[in-house]
């Protein structure tokens, strides 16, 4: 993959922060948008090559300016899309019908779903026309239908499911115009962050990655993809993940 300018959505919670500081080292020549809810300052830390701007997950005419930004001196080669909700202080994923609510249901949409399809209307059109550009979302092995043996998490199952319909809607009419273009979802596996602290006492060490750990393994998959691979959601280690 070769990347001269780069976006990343999300980049303060721990995954983005992980991609924006691996692909800051992979392509060091390369532009990072970095874009989060917080305002993020330069520091000693900082790659010369990451540009921080601020983003309102729920605004449209801000994801829009972001995706003008990042595209203003030249197509975007990547795009990712890093935010997520499982849970939060008020909200638990269900474990039976007794448990859900409207509520739940359009807090879990609006993340994982209505986010991710907001930033694909604006962040696509701008991917490169010239060479091999990528638009991923990070989705989960548990919005499969056809995996689902365990029930429960009926929001947020429901919206990453939702989610990889998107990215595959988005794959389908995408190729139509940008021949070049690949949008697909990413499965990071259960990584150890917010996200999945409440989750992880009956995971396997093996089986639970440092989100430096997943996003490394994420960019490779990240390697290996083709236009054949659009609409398609993959898993860290490469694997096809069923819809």
């Amino acid at each position: 993959m070769q990347a001269k300018n780069i976006a990343i959505i999300g980049s303060a919670g721990a995954i983005g922060k992980a991609f924006t500081n691996q692909l800051a080292q992979r392509y060091p020549s390369s532009t990072i948008y970095a874009f989060s809810r917080q305002i993020m300052g330069k520091s000693s830390e900082t790659a010369a090559n990451i540009v921080h701007g601020f983003i309102d997950y729920q605004n449209e005419e801000s994801i829009a300016q972001a995706a003008a930004l990042a595209s203003q001196e030249q197509p975007l080669d990547l795009v990712i899309v890093t935010t997520g909700m499982l849970h939060d202080e008020t909200q638990r994923p269900e474990k039976c019908l007794r448990d859900l609510s409207a509520d739940k249901f359009i807090k879990s949409f609006q993340a994982n779903t209505v986010l991710p399809a907001i930033a694909a209307k604006h962040f696509i059109p701008t991917l490169n026309r010239q060479s091999p550009a990528i638009f991923a979302a990070l989705s989960a092995r548990v919005g499969s239908i056809t995996d689902n043996q365990l029930g429960g998490w009926y929001a947020y199952r429901c919206s990453k499911a939702a989610l990889n319909m998107l990215i595959k809607n988005a794959a389908i009419e995408t190729a139509r115009c940008n021949k070049q273009a690949i949008v697909i979802g990413l499965h990071p596996g259960t990584v150890d962050s917010d996200l999945s602290k409440p989750f992880q006492k009956n995971i396997k060490p093996s089986q639970l990655f440092s989100p430096q750990q997943s996003v490394q393994k994420m960019l490779d998959v990240l390697n290996t993809v083709n236009t054949a691979s659009s609409g398609q959601c993959f898993a860290w280690d490469g694997q096809t993940i069923a819809p």
